[in-house]
């Protein structure tokens, strides 16, 4: 672990400095939260990085077992209107994508980012991951990737919570695995 937590200058460095380490056997994944990316979210069947283009939660679990290292960056933010979100997502997730490169270059071969939102690099995307326009950058979000967000983040102290009105701070989170 001290070796990996040489990588905590990098991330300063990209100017992430909220974040915590989590060890994957943490990372809680449920089939209800596909249900509600099936049920309930806008972007499923309509966003490259999302279900359907999503591996199924057994598959993302058996990921995430792959894995000893991740660390959770958290990101709080108000909008004034909800799809203000987007534009700030697409920004801190590109931020997140050049970090993620930066820890592979740094010798981690299997560095992976889940976006802290829908990928939203593209203002519109095409909706089919084999017709991605940026296929090199796309990542999922851990909702995508099955991941009980709440949960995970409660077992590492991070504040979450369902928020009653859009103009709330929200709690958002990206987690990179790192091996």
């Amino acid at each position: 672990m001290e070796a990996i937590r040489s990588l905590e200058p990098l991330f300063t460095e990209h100017n992430y400095t909220d974040f915590k380490w989590l060890d994957p056997k943490e990372i809680v994944v449920a089939q209800w939260v596909r249900m509600k990316c099936m049920f309930g979210c806008g972007e499923y069947g309509h966003n490259a990085s999302c279900p359907p283009n999503a591996p199924s939660v057994s598959e993302c679990s058996r990921f995430f077992s792959e894995y000893e290292t991740a660390v959770v960056f958290h990101f709080a933010k108000a909008v004034d209107k909800p799809e203000d979100r987007h534009k700030w997502s697409r920004k801190v997730n590109r931020g997140l994508i050049k970090l993620e490169r930066a820890v592979f270059r740094a010798g981690y071969q299997k560095a992976f980012l889940l976006c802290m939102d829908s990928c939203a690099l593209c203002k519109k995307c095409t909706g089919v991951r084999e017709e991605c326009i940026e296929p090199r950058s796309a990542r999922p979000s851990p909702e995508a990737m099955g991941v009980d967000v709440f949960a995970t983040m409660q077992k590492i102290d991070y504040p979450i919570a369902v928020l009653p009105d859009y103009h709330d701070t929200m709690n958002r989170y990206a987690i990179l695995l790192i091996e």
